[in-house]
């Protein structure tokens, strides 16, 4: 059971390929934590780079939520070298989470492992 940040992160590394897992406030473009790394890249340039992105998701009236209270879950995003997820956290107070987990692309699996951070971002939210 994910009863706070840390124990979501390492939760999430288990995860077969995960490279890197990191919670990000999207407003700040701010990590919370991380846990692993990814050589060359710094946490606070993937989370300066993941505020972006969800800022066009979410900004763009192409992705942006329909009508029906229809709201953005996750995103995947393939790279040469591997997939960042990033699943939506969602918050009783008035903040905007993200968890990125970057996926080595020989050895991760995008469809478990959008399914397993759902399932943790449920549990550390209640």
């Amino acid at each position: 059971m994910v009863q706070d940040i840390d124990g979501l992160l390492r939760q999430a590394m288990t995860i077969r390929g995960a490279q890197c897992a990191s919670l990000i406030d999207y407003t700040t473009g701010l990590p919370v934590d991380t846990l692993g790394a990814v050589l060359g890249i710094s946490p606070e340039a993937t989370a300066a780079g993941t505020a972006e992105l969800m800022h066009v998701m979410l900004d763009t009236a192409a992705f942006a939520s329909a009508p029906g209270g229809d709201e953005l879950e996750d995103i995947v995003v393939t790279a040469s070298s591997g997939y960042h997820v990033f699943q939506c956290v969602p918050a009783r107070f008035d903040s905007r989470l993200v968890l990125h987990v970057w996926l080595d692309r020989h050895s991760g699996n995008v469809a478990l492992t959008r399914r397993r951070l759902k399932l943790l971002v449920e549990e550390l939210v209640g």
